[in-house]
């Protein structure tokens, strides 16, 4: 019977929902602040690759103890919403176990929901104990693992251990009401028998406990779920999508600019026309740029990446130049466009401080025009970068970090003409001898007369 508890139950289940929805839309309209750019090839090797990488995990086994724990983690997140739907249609309907007609299904459903949780439990307290007491380098290292990096990864390991609690909670005291009244137990519960008597056997206790617990829970989930958008958690969400629109060429092969290669054509070849400029909408040309300077020059994919990156370090951790102590951070790259881009358009967070400013934590020194190149990330940050690649292998979630690092420099090559002075002296040669040396083309062979010795046959 539907009564006002269920009305409660259906009205804070809606503001829940619909703030989530709210805050996915302004993550929609960030992401787009980008360049457009079509990524619809092969749609049976993109589902392949978000079978294996997303759904399964793959690449979170290259380093198996926190692959382990993160998989009790990811499966328990999956499979326990099959219970919150559960308390979902009993808020909504004034049910109580309404799935339970299915029986053994769903005794053997509420085991392993049971079993998981406690791994959750177990998984979340190690990964609490390797970053705050062994701390982990690659967990707590770095310029851009400050203040709410940090308390932000606390607080969602906190908030998982607490929501499981309180599942036991309401599964417990329910189990001893269930064995008081003699009543015929729906379900199976291998962890919460074992503590059935915590409680005690007053009814009038239990009862409170089992709603506290039960409404901790789902009310738990859903402010949990709005804070998705303002954390490094919301991985859970986009690794879906971004797998799915990851890069399927090889990771060495670069793009090439258009406009430039329209140039080189019409150069080799005279009878080429390159095509019209695009128009915007009043008909005037649209300025094309070379690289990107700030957020709006990379691709809505590139962005995605941002939205993607669970801050675990990984890529970071592997990175060459960053391991010699250099400047690069693979991870502040993301981490930083990512900031870039709500600083332009909107910020989702409800709960969470904007990652930096609001904690007081000085970033990059900000030029005059702030933008995501020098105002966040320094030309030094990107030369350091051997394009080997290492991060976009490392990445759990196939986020393209060398993308975003090269159309960055192309900018500073291109437009501003700031390459390192090694890089302008071979640019040089090459456009004066056709080659990187400093030789003319016309000495380009003294080398095998200087090794040429003649036969004295």
């Amino acid at each position: 019977m539907i009564g006002i508890e269920n009305i409660i139950f259906l009205i804070v289940a809606a503001l829940g929902i619909g703030l989530f929805v709210w805050q996915i839309r302004k993550i929609r309209k960030n992401v787009l602040l980008g360049r457009d750019t079509e990524i619809a090839d092969n749609p049976s090797e993109r589902i392949n690759k978000t079978l294996l990488v997303a759904f399964g995990q793959q690449k979170m086994f290259k380093r198996m103890l926190p692959a382990i724990l993160h998989l009790f983690v990811y499966v328990g997140f999956l499979v326990i919403n099959i219970e919150v739907l559960e308390i979902l249609i009993d808020g909504i309907f004034g049910t109580h176990r309404v799935l339970g007609f299915a029986g053994p299904l769903y005794s053997g459903l509420m085991a392993v929901n049971e079993i998981l949780a406690a791994l959750v439990i177990i998984a979340c307290v190690i990964f609490l104990w390797r970053r705050n007491v062994t701390h982990v380098p690659r967990l707590s290292k770095g310029v851009e693992m400050r203040a709410w990096p940090k308390v932000d990864a606390n607080i969602i390991l906190v908030v998982e251990i607490v929501l499981m609690l309180a599942l036991f909670a309401f599964n417990i005291a329910d189990l001893k009401q269930v064995l008081l009244a003699g009543e015929e137990v729906v379900g199976a519960y291998p962890i919460s028998q074992l503590f059935v008597d915590i409680f005690g056997d007053d009814t009038g206790r239990l009862l409170v406990i089992e709603k506290v617990g039960w409404w901790f829970h789902i009310i738990g989930i859903l402010a949990f779920m709005n804070y998705l958008p303002s954390s490094k958690h919301f991985h859970i969400i986009m690794a879906f999508p971004n797998v799915y629109y990851s890069k399927l060429l090889p990771k060495g092969k670069f793009t090439t600019n258009p406009a430039i290669t329209h140039e080189i054509k019409a150069m080799l070849d005279p009878s080429y026309q390159p095509p019209a400029p695009e128009m915007d909408a009043e008909g005037n040309p649209v300025m094309q740029r070379f690289g990107a300077k700030d957020v709006e020059d990379l691709t809505w994919k590139q962005l995605m990446d941002s939205y993607t990156c669970t801050e675990c370090g990984r890529c970071t951790s592997v990175c060459p130049a960053n391991i010699t102590g250099k400047l690069l951070s693979p991870r502040k790259i993301v981490m930083d466009t990512r900031d870039r881009m709500e600083e332009k358009g909107e910020h989702p967070a409800i709960f969470a401080p904007n990652h930096y400013k609001e904690l007081g934590v000085e970033r990059v020194e900000v030029t005059e025009e702030k933008t995501l190149l020098r105002g966040y990330i320094t030309p030094e940050e990107l030369w350091a970068c051997t394009t080997c690649n290492a991060c976009v292998e490392a990445c759990p979630v196939n986020i393209d970090q060398v993308s975003t690092i090269m159309d960055l420099r192309r900018f500073l090559v291109l437009e501003e003409s700031a390459a390192p002075a090694s890089l302008n002296a071979m640019f040089t040669n090459i456009e004066n001898n056709g080659a990187p040396w400093a030789f003319s083309p016309a000495d380009r062979f003294n080398w095998a007369d200087e090794l040429y010795v003649p036969s004295k046959n």
